[in-house]
């Protein structure tokens, strides 16, 4: 009878285990994931942040501003980034003028896992800033 007992309790640890797994995994992936989008959201801020400080300069291009931007998403490995600047014409808009520079990804090419739960959104990362004399 005792044996009968201890051979139910180590079946019952089985089908707990089998039940508690895909759940365990689940969360784990999830937070994994979720952690590499918030990364990723910091580091397209950060490139804005450095190409918006390229752009407020009154002698930058464009090359300037993307490479900045680019110093910091390279060793980043972040891929099928976008830059854009507003206002378009940046280099003869007046001292004072704001301007605002964006950098977007998608999530699908910077996710650590293949078809995770972001995968279909863009990130996209802003600043503004006031161009300098």
């Amino acid at each position: 009878m005792k044996v009968l007992l201890q051979q139910n309790k180590h079946g019952a640890a089985a089908v707990e285990f089998a039940i508690v797994l895909p759940i365990f995994v689940l969360i784990l992936l999830g937070s994994i994931e979720t952690c590499t989008m918030i990364f990723l959201q910091q580091s397209l801020e950060m490139a804005a942040h450095e190409g918006a400080r390229v752009a407020i300069v009154p002698t930058t291009t464009s090359l300037n501003i993307e490479s900045a931007a680019k110093q910091i998403l390279t060793p980043r490995h972040i891929q099928n980034s976008s830059i854009s600047v507003t206002p378009s014409d940046f280099q003869s808009a007046p001292y004072g003028t704001f301007i605002r520079v964006s950098v977007s990804v998608p999530c699908s090419s910077n996710s650590v896992i293949a078809g995770g739960f972001y995968s279909s959104r863009t990130l996209t990362g802003s600043v503004e800033m006031m161009k300098e004399y």
